[in-house]
């Protein structure tokens, strides 16, 4: 009986395959094509009567590594690799919707996806509901005769809002709708929503998962049924795929996952609590206090609380802005999960395709900021926030 390993270990070992050279480190297999013994294997391959790579677009070795790893990390049945997060979101949602369906989503999402759902689903004739999903009356208000789909985030993209996911969970079943969260904030390692009854969990690789800040990608979770479609349908018409080097960076990146999130996660819980004791500092979103919505979740749905931190300074949106330029040590920039502190400007910067109405109703305000909190020295990027702080008049 194969041991049952943790998450620290699964990150390393899952998934991995002894290769025929005997490598320690998995090989990049970087080609677009593979050759056929004969004409018959060729056929056979394509019919699916014999296993075998035929295309990188319909699967690659070092690609297969990887969605081999996330899926044993989520504990789903299988996983596929996309070219970016937003490909990934793409592939859950076409794979589950058709013409003339509805989807109800969270009224607070990442601002593509916003854009995704608001612009580009009405041109296929899908209709889209944004919903408070901390409220379960005001989802299952919305929800009609058509709904096929339920989708959210969480944490919350700005704002760190936390919803449950057995709730959520026992919605989709009741009303017979395919679920679907994006877990890219939390990692398979702080969160499964698998194991919380989600059909479908989907991932921007391009930020912990990878942790390098070099590599675009997404990844869908979800059973072999749902994968049928989502990557042998969607993904090899749409050709959406990553490539087989970013899935090898993200393999590599993966090794160190673990104990690169505890010190995002230590670093950010110091920084939150500075930030909510600061005169300067109004509010403060990260569920590792327990002034959150989502701190009575720490420990049942949530192993801890996460790299990325909100807040909204007591300033005008000018300030707001002079802050952000002035500050030190912070890179100004609109990803997360990377070694470096980053900050960003949400109402302009991730979340500019919502109208000013509808950041309004997302709770996104234009003095909100968010941070990724890095690798370095806790104690520096107080000091940091400190002194732009001060600047503050």
């Amino acid at each position: 009986m194969q041991q049952k390993w943790q998450p620290a270990t699964q990150v390393i070992h899952a998934g991995h395959e002894r290769n025929e050279a005997g490598a320690l480190v998995s090989p990049l297999c970087q080609s677009a094509t593979f050759v056929f013994d004969n004409a018959e294997q060729g056929g056979a391959r394509f019919a699916g009567a014999e296993p075998g790579y035929i295309y990188t677009r319909l699967g690659n070795p070092t690609t297969a590594e990887l969605e081999r790893k996330l899926a044993a990390l989520e504990g789903s049945e299988a996983a596929a690799a996309t070219a970016s997060g937003m490909a990934a979101v793409s592939a859950a949602l076409l794979a589950n919707l058709s013409h003339g369906d509805h989807l109800v989503a969270s009224n607070a999402v990442y601002g593509c996806t916003f854009s995704l759902m608001s612009s580009q689903l009405a041109k296929f004739g899908i209709q889209v509901t944004l919903v408070n999903f901390s409220d379960s009356a005001a989802i299952e208000y919305a929800i009609k005769p058509n709904t096929k789909v339920i989708f959210c985030e969480t944490p919350v993209n700005p704002h760190l809002d936390i919803y449950d996911l057995d709730m959520i969970a026992a919605i989709a079943n009741k009303y017979s709708l395919t679920s679907v969260v994006d877990n890219t904030f939390m990692t398979p390692l702080l969160q499964q929503p698998i194991k919380h009854g989600i059909d479908i969990v989907i991932h921007s690789a391009t930020k912990y998962l990878n942790g390098h800040g070099d590599v675009i990608a997404g990844i869908v979770c979800a059973s072999n049924q749902q994968m049928e479609v989502i990557k042998y349908e969607v993904l090899k018409d749409v050709g959406a795929v990553i490539s087989p080097h970013d899935a090898w960076l993200i393999l590599r990146g993966l090794k160190t996952l673990d104990v690169r999130l505890e010190r995002h996660c230590d670093n950010a819980q110091k920084v939150a609590e500075y930030l909510e004791q600061h005169s300067k500092v109004s509010k403060v979103y990260y569920p590792g206090l327990k002034s959150h919505n989502g701190f009575k979740l720490l420990g049942s749905q949530m192993r801890r609380a996460g790299g990325v931190i909100a807040f909204e300074l007591d300033a005008t949106l000018e300030e707001s802005i002079n802050f952000i330029n002035q500050l030190s040590l912070f890179s100004i920039a609109v990803s997360l999960g990377d070694a470096e502190s980053l900050i960003q400007h949400p109402a302009s910067m991730t979340h500019s395709p919502y109208s000013d109405e509808e950041r309004t109703q997302a709770g996104i305000s234009d003095s909100l900021l968010r941070i990724s909190v890095g690798l370095e020295s806790a104690e520096d990027i107080i000091q940091a926030l400190n002194l732009g702080l001060d600047r503050l008049t």
